[in-house]
C-alpha cells in the first residue's frame, strides 16, 4: 500500500492535505442460477442477482507449460480488505456482501447526498467538490482510476483478473491507526484488532465464492499457507490468495519518545497470532518509523504532511545522515504549509535536513531483528519495501549470514540498487502498476539481472491502497486497446467490462478498478511487444521458487553457542556491566564483548572439538574492526588465516570460505574503525 507519486493532486486546504498525505501514503439478493452456467468448472452453479459481469469467455488456463511450470501473473501488493481498516470510513464499499451488490457497492454514509462531506475523497483528487455516491447500478463517478476512497476490489472484478490470467494474489492486510483517529469511523483504531478483521473477512470471501460453485473447496478463490498448497491451487487453474500484512504498529510495536511500546515476548506471540491466521510475508515498518526499523521516506508535501504524521503518533520527526554507500532514501519535503504546521504543538516546527543527508539514521532495531529471525523460525517471507536502506541493508546482512531465500519487494519501494542482492538470495520481485510505459520503462532497468538470475516478474497493483493507478491514454492511441481481446495464453477472450450500468474501457476509463488488470497487460503487450508480458507469464512460478525455498530453508547450527572463549583483553571501566569474551556467543544480542582501546586484539572460540568450518558471522557494535582476519587451529597454538579484510564497514559481517577442519575459531582485529576497543554482540560460527 502507499506509494506515492509525483502525479497525484494535492489538498486543497491545510487540514485536508494533512489528511491526503498521511492516508494516501501509509496506505443482496438470494442466489439464482447463472445466466450463462453450462456446467463448465470455472463458472458458477449460482450467482447473486443482480450482479457484476466479468465479460470474459472460455476455460481458463490450467495445469503446467511443458517444462512442468505454472503459468501466470502474480498481484503482488493488493488490499482486498483494506475497507475494513482505518476505521472502517476511508474506503468506501466492500468487496462483497451477502446482501448483494448494492449494498456491497455503495458509497460512505457522510459521502451522501452529493459527495460534498468526502473530505478524503477531494484531497485525493477524486472529484472537484462533489461527487454522485451512487455507486450500484450507475457508477457515475467511481470507481476510477483517480478516485482514491472507493473499493476496486468487488469479487466479481478480482474473479476477472483471474480469468484474465492472474493465478497469485497477496492480500496484504492494512491500516493505520493514527490515520483511523483523524477520519470518521465505526470501529476500533487497534492496528491488530483491525488485522484480525480483514483476515476473517478474506476467509469469509472464500466461503462466498465457495457457495456459487457448489460447496465448500470448488470455487476459484483459495486462501493457501504453503508452497504445495498455491502450486496444486494454480495447476487446477484457480486464484491461489496469500494473505500478508502491511502495518505501522505491528503487535503494538510503536515509539513513543523513542522508547519500545513493545518487547519480544509481545513480538513472538504476534508473529504466531500471524500465523495461525495465515499470514505468510510481511512489512515490518511502513511508513512511520516504529520499534523494530526506520522507513523510507516520503518525498514533497506528502512526506512533509507524513513526517508531521510521525511526529503527532511518536513524538520524534525522521532523522537524517549521509548513506554510507549508494542507496539512498527518498529526499524528504522541506517546508510545510503555514496552517499544516498548526497542527503541530506550539514552539515545535519540522525540523530542516542537510541536502547531502540522505538516509534515515534509523535502521533496523534489535527488535526488529527479533521479529526477523522470528519470520525466519517460521519461514515467513519478509517485505523489504518502505524499510529503510539503513534497516534493508541490516535485514540484507542477516538473510545473506543464514542464505535465507525470503525476501520480496512487491510494489516499487525499494532502492532498485538493492535488486541483485534480493535475487542472489533468491527472492522475488514486482513492480508498481504504473502506466504502461512507465512499467515498461523500469522492467528494462533490471531486465539483464532477472536474465542472470532466470526469474520471472510481478506486479504489485496496490488496488485499494491510496496509491494512483494508470490513466487513460485515449481511444486513439497507439497503444490502445482493441476489444475484444485475449488473454495472454489465448485461454480466455476479454471484452469492456460492464458492471450495472457502466461499460469500463481501459482506453477512456484508466485502471479504474482490479477487472481493467488484464486490459492494463494487453496494454503494455501493444505498447512493448510480448517480452514484458512473458516476463510477467512467468511470475507466479518465480513467487512459488522463493516461497517453497523458503519453506525449506534450515538455520545453519551455531557451532559457537555457548562454548567456551578467551580473550586477548577484556574492557572493564564499567563495573555494572559485564563485557567478558562469553557474552560474545550466549545468543543474547543484548550483551556484548568489549576489548581494550587497542589494536592488536582478538577473541577466541573453542568448539569442543575438531569440526568442519566454513561460515563465520560477526555482528559487530560501533566499535567495530577496520582491518580484522578469521583465523582457525586445530591445537589452539598453531594459526591459519581463513579469511581477512581490511575494508570492514561494521554491522553484520559474514565471513565465508573453504569447509576447513579447526577447534579453535579466532577474530584476530589488526585495526580499529574507532578510537574505541573491538566490541562483538554475537559470533556464530557454522559449516560450510
Amino acid at each position: 500500500m502507499t506509494r506515492t507519486a509525483p502525479r497525484r493532486p494535492r489538498g486543497r486546504s491545510a487540514l485536508l492535505s494533512l489528511f491526503l498525505a498521511l492516508a494516501a501514503v501509509l496506505f443482496g439478493a438470494a442466489p439464482v442460477p447463472a445466466a450463462d452456467a453450462g456446467g463448465s468448472w470455472w463458472e458458477p452453479t449460482a450467482r447473486p442477482a443482480p450482479d457484476s459481469q466479468t465479460n470474459a469467455t472460455g476455460a481458463p488456463f490450467k495445469g503446467t507449460d511443458a517444462q512442468g511450470k505454472v503459468r501466470g501473473f502474480v498481484d503482488a501488493h493488493n488490499h482486498l480488505m483494506s475497507n475494513e481498516g482505518f476505521g472502517g470510513r476511508m474506503i468506501c464499499g466492500q468487496t462483497f456482501s451477502d446482501a448483494g451488490i448494492a449494498e456491497a457497492l455503495k458509497d460512505c454514509p457522510e459521502h451522501y447526498p452529493d459527495g460534498r462531506g468526502a473530505l478524503f475523497e477531494h484531497l485525493t483528487g477524486g472529484d472537484d467538490g462533489t461527487h454522485d455516491p451512487v455507486g450500484w447500478p450507475t457508477f457515475k463517478d467511481w470507481p476510477a482510476h483517480n478516485s482514491l476512497s472507493h473499493q476496486q476490489n468487488y469479487y466479481a472484478w478480482v474473479e476477472r483478473a483471474w480469468r484474465g490470467g492472474q493465478r497469485v494474489l497477496v492480500n496484504d492486510l492494512v491500516t493505520n491507526g493514527l490515520i483511523c483517529s483523524l477520519l470518521p469511523r465505526d470501529r476500533s483504531c487497534d492496528e491488530m484488532t483491525s488485522i484480525r478483521l480483514q483476515a476473517r473477512k478474506t476467509y469469509e470471501l472464500q466461503d462466498y465464492v465457495d457457495k456459487m460453485y457448489g460447496g465448500p473447496g470448488k470455487g476459484w478463490f483459495r486462501i493457501v499457507t504453503s508452497s504445495d498448497q498455491a502450486r496444486s491451487v494454480i495447476e487446477q487453474g484457480k486464484l491461489a490468495v496469500v494473505l500478508g500484512v502491511e502495518t505501522s504498529e505491528p503487535f503494538g510495536c510503536k515509539m513513543i519518545l523513542d522508547v519500545a511500546q513493545c518487547d519480544q515476548a509481545d513480538i513472538d506471540r504476534g508473529l504466531d497470532e500471524l500465523y495461525a491466521l495465515g499470514v505468510r510475508s510481511m512489512f515490518l515498518c511502513h511508513k512511520f518509523d516504529n520499534a523494530l526499523c526506520g522507513v523510507r521516506f516520503d518525498s514533497g508535501t506528502t512526506g512533509v504532511a507524513v513526517n508531521i504524521g510521525q511526529f503527532l503518533s511518536t513524538g520524534t520527526f525522521w532523522s537524517t545522515e549521509k548513506c554510507a554507500g549508494p542507496q539512498h532514501d527518498n529526499p524528504i519535503g522541506l517546508t510545510a504549509p503555514p496552517a499544516m504546521a498548526e497542527k503541530l504543538p506550539p514552539g515545535v516546527s519540522v525540523p530542516s535536513y542537510a541536502s547531502d543527508a540522505k538516509c534515515n539514521k534509523r535502521g533496523l532495531t534489535r527488535l526488529g531483528e527479533h521479529a526477523l529471525r522470528g519470520m525466519m523460525d517460521r519461514g515467513m517471507m519478509l517485505e523489504l519495501d518502505h524499510m529503510s536502506v539503513k534497516a534493508a541493508g541490516r535485514a540484507l546482512d542477516i538473510l545473506e549470514s543464514q542464505e535465507y531465500p525470503g525476501v520480496i519487494s512487491s510494489h516499487s519501494w525499494m532502492d532498485l540498487d538493492w535488486t541483485e542482492r534480493l535475487y542472489s538470495l533468491g527472492g522475488f520481485m514486482a513492480q508498481y502498476m504504473n502506466g504502461a510505459q512507465g512499467f515498461i520503462g523500469e522492467a528494462g532497468q533490471k531486465a539483464a539481472l532477472r536474465q542472470k538470475y532466470k526469474v520471472g516478474l510481478g506486479y504489485g497493483t496496490d488496488m485499494n491502497g491510496v496509491g494512483g493507478w494508470p490513466g487513460p491514454v485515449g481511444g486513439d492511441a497507439p497503444n490502445a486497446v482493441k476489444y475484444p481481446f485475449r488473454s495472454f495464453d489465448g485461454a480466455t477472450v476479454l471484452d469492456r467490462q460492464v458492471t450495472g450500468q457502466r461499460t469500463w474501457d481501459l482506453n477512456t476509463d484508466g485502471a479504474a478498478h482490479n477487472g481493467l488488470v488484464p486490459d492494463w497487460v494487453e496494454q503494455i503487450r501493444l505498447t512493448g511487444g510480448a517480452g514484458v508480458v512473458d516476463e510477467l507469464a512467468k511470475g507466479a512460478e518465480s513467487y512459488l521458487t522463493t516461497w517453497k525455498a523458503t519453506e525449506k530453508h534450515e538455520v545453519g547450527v551455531n557451532l559457537a553457542a555457548n562454548a567456551p572463549t578467551a580473550a586477548s583483553s577484556t574492557q572493564w571501566w564499567n563495573p555494572f556491566v559485564n563485557y567478558s569474551s562469553g557474552r560474545a556467543v550466549d545468543g543474547d544480542t543484548g550483551t556484548r564483548w568489549a576489548s581494550e582501546w587497542s589494536n592488536d586484539q582478538w577473541l577466541q572460540v573453542d568448539l569442543g572439538a575438531v569440526r568442519r568450518v566454513g561460515r563465520v558471522t560477526l555482528d559487530w557494535e560501533r566499535a567495530h574492526a577496520r582491518e580484522y582476519r578469521i583465523e582457525l587451529s586445530e591445537n589452539g597454538t598453531d594459526w591459519r588465516t581463513a579469511w581477512s579484510t581490511d575494508a570492514s564497514d561494521g554491522g553484520y559481517d559474514t565471513a565465508e570460505f573453504a569447509s576447513q577442519s579447526a577447534r579453535y575459531v579466532r577474530v584476530h582485529g589488526v585495526s580499529r574503525a574507532t578510537d574505541w576497543g573491538y566490541s562483538l554482540y554475537e559470533v556464530r560460527v557454522q559449516r560450510a
